[in-house]
């Protein structure tokens, strides 16, 4: 007779302390884990991967540093020519002429990644248009120097030519000081913190007006008559 407080017999054989098996695994599951997956797993590399600028380094070598001096540059630069074929060399003429064209235009266009370091900064940006919206009396020697050439030929007329040249001398300084003083006032009122002001931005601001609108570098960014 079978009592309700006996244990199964199963039961009796584990013992109160027994513990459950830990489920193995075999060959065969591991091959049904990899079918299943299907043939594109590959396991974990267990690095990061590298970057295409990494890896293209390690294709290319150790990188020389850059040359210290002109003549090492030059030394540089005629035996990577003496390694490239007449076509290479050619394309290699070509490619930097269109980068000097693409850079001369961003420059005169205004760009500052380009620009001379006597051009860059707010103050000289403002100062050029201040000059290139001013018809200004020094833009006009240049022109004057070769009617003044021509003249000095003409022995009728070249006994003049040291009293004209005279006046516009003084008449040119006088507007060099006028711009000077103007573009003084006017930087000082827009950038009141600034150092760049005095001889040197006038001067700056005069050398300017000397040019020829159409030659002046940068390119004037306003018309003559507007204001700023």
């Amino acid at each position: 007779m079978r009592l309700p407080w006996n244990k199964d017999d199963d039961t009796a054989d584990e013992g109160p302390l027994s513990l459950k098996k830990a489920p193995t695994t075999t060959v065969d599951d591991t091959e049904t884990e990899s079918e299943t997956k299907g043939s594109a797993y590959t396991a974990g590399k267990g690095r990061p991967t590298p970057s295409r600028r990494e890896a293209e380094g390690r294709r290319r070598g150790p990188v020389a540093p850059p040359p210290t001096t002109r003549a090492e540059a030059r030394a540089r630069k005629k035996q990577l020519k003496s390694s490239m074929s007449r076509e290479d060399r050619r394309k290699l003429n070509d490619d930097r002429r269109n980068q000097r064209a693409k850079q001369r235009e961003k420059m005169m266009a205004g760009d500052e990644r380009y620009l001379m370091p006597r051009d860059k900064g707010p103050v000289r940006r403002y100062t050029r248009d201040l000059v290139d919206s001013r018809r200004n009396f020094a833009g006009l020697f240049m022109p004057f120097a070769v009617v003044l050439i021509v003249v000095m030929f003409l022995p009728s007329i070249a006994a003049y030519a040291n009293f004209v040249l005279l006046a516009f001398v003084v008449l040119m300084a006088v507007d060099a000081v006028i711009l000077g003083r103007l573009v003084n006032k006017r930087v000082r009122e827009r950038f009141p913190d600034t150092d760049d002001t005095g001889f040197r931005l006038g001067w700056y601001a005069f050398t300017r007006a000397m040019q020829l609108r159409r030659m002046r570098a940068p390119k004037p960014q306003v018309s003559a008559g507007d204001e700023v």
